[in-house]
């Protein structure tokens, strides 16, 4: 983990949200209690059962929030975008972490202390609310990945991550190119299902058109049919 220059990050942007609500000496207060870190690809954030100290947000890169599982086999439990948050929810629920986070490339993360956030949500209702929204969102998409990745087969798994992947991060200049590049491994860690499973149900994909293949990047051919494999599962 290595310290950069908090100077260099304009931190009022991302954090938006979480500023939104406080007043003036409480926006000074939450400005003098952060700190700036960043992350090298695949490097770990937090591991599972560590006592959690800080709320984090995503300034720049991909995060994974992940599970090990039976056999060392990983699940992928949340993929972090820029201006989300995470990290936090441990805290509340005066546990400690159930599982891990890591840099899927070179990320920039801010961190601020628990006891701070604590002490701005006992002065703030509409911040105390704001945190009572990001667990409910968060909830609420839990709920619905739980069903899609229990109860569909492996195409519909797969076509809805790669749904997923689009909704979260978007499509590069070409209009069609996903612009996350996931490992197989990660991509089924993602679906849960094996590596070997992810492969071949891409080749599959690809065959039929709906995607094509180069390397790590996915490029969405047919998007329609890909949302009614997923919705059919």
């Amino acid at each position: 983990m290595v310290k950069i220059n908090i100077s260099d990050i304009n931190i009022s942007e991302p954090l938006s949200d979480l500023i939104a609500p406080l007043n003036n000496e409480q926006k000074e207060f939450l400005m003098n209690n952060y700190t700036i870190q960043t992350y090298k690809k695949n490097e770990t954030i937090y591991c599972e059962g560590e006592t959690p100290t800080h709320l984090m947000c995503l300034i720049k890169g991909k995060v994974k929030i992940f599970i090990n599982g039976v056999g060392g086999r990983s699940q992928i439990i949340r993929m972090i975008k820029p201006r989300e948050y995470f990290a936090y929810r441990a805290y509340f629920a005066k546990e400690d972490f159930v599982t891990a986070a890591a840099a899927f490339e070179p990320s920039i993360v801010c961190l601020i202390p628990m006891n701070a956030i604590t002490i701005l949500i006992s002065q703030n209702n509409d911040l105390a609310m704001f945190f009572i929204r990001q667990l409910s969102i968060d909830l609420g998409i839990a709920d619905e990945r739980t069903v899609n990745l229990t109860q569909k087969h492996i195409r519909g798994r797969l076509a809805e991550s790669l749904l997923f992947l689009r909704e979260n991060y978007g499509l590069e200049e070409d209009g069609s190119t996903l612009s996350i590049y996931l490992s197989r491994e990660d991509l089924a860690s993602l679906s849960n299902m094996t590596t070997s499973n992810a492969i071949r149900t891409l080749s599959q994909f690809a065959t039929e058109r709906l995607i094509t293949i180069d390397g790590r990047k996915i490029k969405i051919i047919d998007e329609e049919r890909l949302k009614k494999i997923s919705k059919i599962g």
